[in-house]
């Protein structure tokens, strides 16, 4: 794989990022199927290149995306995509007046809200305005498992219980928005690898869980609102979420790269996409040899598992004393001894969609050749955080 990634893009100058476009189209044949015929909405964060989402919602089983933030809503739905939800609280004040005074955005846009304290924001920005547009929102509800006092899952929404979904849907109404759709984003279950049997009980205890809270939400909530979604999963719970018959579509971005924090789940194993190489600018010693860059870290809690991993040559690996530095990057292995001045080394991002934060292109690879380039949104000078 990463000797035709080799010969492909020889005559391109490294650093280089590439999406394999196979292994691509391969990972979102495996999303599909795994989504068990509901529709995959495409989690913009994990992708972060337009060409690429307008492929994969060119598929009959993706529609709509799931955005990480209000003014990159903003710049999709005007590029003409379509069904945008914005899935993390936007508090910009400016970007949200923007969307109130845009009928065409207004009703392509969709704003997740948790809190009272959302609703009045949402409506004082309005309340401000000449004439505005109703704004569209979903529900962000906690869909993390609480056991005691024990919250095991991440810190996102305050709202967990029914009665607490159907106390913001009726605040939501009452100050004049649209409430249209629910999400609960399972992290515990989609974004743990399965690494022990502790683990895997805390995924199967969570989804039973679930099965039966998530039911309750969405039944009180339609008496307070007709719903046009209700959002759940990711790429790592697809096969397990899915089966809720509360759910009307899933949510997944990262498996279409395959990025290497997926290596450690037993359900299923994307292709590795989307890569970086680096060239070799020093030979320090025996056994080792020094890359340019590399120092691209993923969010999350800090360790060795949020740090880039070598694909090729096999048998390379980061130094525990310096890791992926700002500027280079030290490797030790065997493999090192057969490098010269020049050569690549492939790297996969731990996450997915970072990586193109890292470059303003992504050289698009398909059966062995370069097929195209595309620019990231940081090639568009398009960066929203």
């Amino acid at each position: 794989m990463t000797g035709s990634w080799d010969r492909a893009t020889a005559d391109l100058a490294a650093p280089l990022a590439i999406v394999d476009l196979d292994a691509f189209d391969a990972n979102a044949a495996d999303l599909e199927r795994r989504a068990q015929g509901l529709p995959l909405r495409v989690a913009s964060k994990s992708v972060r290149c337009r060409a690429l989402l307008e492929r994969v919602l060119a598929r009959p089983g993706f529609w709509g995306v799931m955005a990480y933030s209000l003014r990159e809503a903003l710049w999709l739905a005007a590029e003409g995509i379509e069904d945008i939800f914005v899935a993390y609280p936007s508090v910009d004040r400016e970007a949200i007046g923007a969307l109130a005074g845009n009928s065409r955005a207004a009703a392509e846009i969709t704003l997740a809200i948790d809190s009272a304290e959302h609703v009045r924001l949402l409506a004082s920005v309005r309340a401000g305005l000449e004439s505005p547009h109703p704004l569209r929102v979903a529900l962000d509800i906690d869909a993390s498992l609480r056991v005691g006092p024990l919250h095991l899952g991440v810190r996102r929404s305050p709202a967990h219980t029914a009665y607490a979904a159907v106390t913001l849907a009726r605040a939501a109404r009452d100050a004049g928005l649209l409430v249209v759709g629910l999400m609960f984003y399972d992290a515990q279950i989609a974004g743990l690898p399965d690494s022990s049997p502790a683990v895997r009980l805390l995924k199967a205890r969570s989804a039973a869980e679930l099965l039966v809270r998530r039911g309750e939400v969405v039944e009180a909530v339609r008496e307070v609102s007709p719903l046009e979604f209700v959002n759940g999963g990711g790429t790592g719970s697809l096969h397990i979420t899915g089966r809720d018959p509360a759910l009307t579509e899933l949510a997944a971005g990262s498996g279409l790269y395959g990025p290497a924090l997926f290596d450690g789940y037993r359900g299923f194993r994307p292709r590795a996409a989307a890569a970086f190489a680096l060239p070799v600018v020093r030979r320090p010693g025996p056994g080792l040899v020094t890359v340019f860059g590399g120092g691209y870290i993923a969010s999350g809690p800090p360790g060795w598992s949020r740090v880039p991993s070598v694909l090729a040559p096999r048998g390379l690996r980061l130094l525990r004393t310096e890791g992926a530095g700002e500027v280079q990057t030290p490797l030790r292995g065997r493999a090192a001894d057969r490098l010269e001045l020049g050569d690549r080394v492939w790297f996969r991002h731990a996450k997915a969609g970072e990586l193109c934060e890292r470059f303003d292109e992504l050289h698009l690879v398909s059966a062995g050749e370069v097929v195209g380039r595309v620019p990231t949104y940081r090639g568009e000078s398009a960066t929203f955080g």
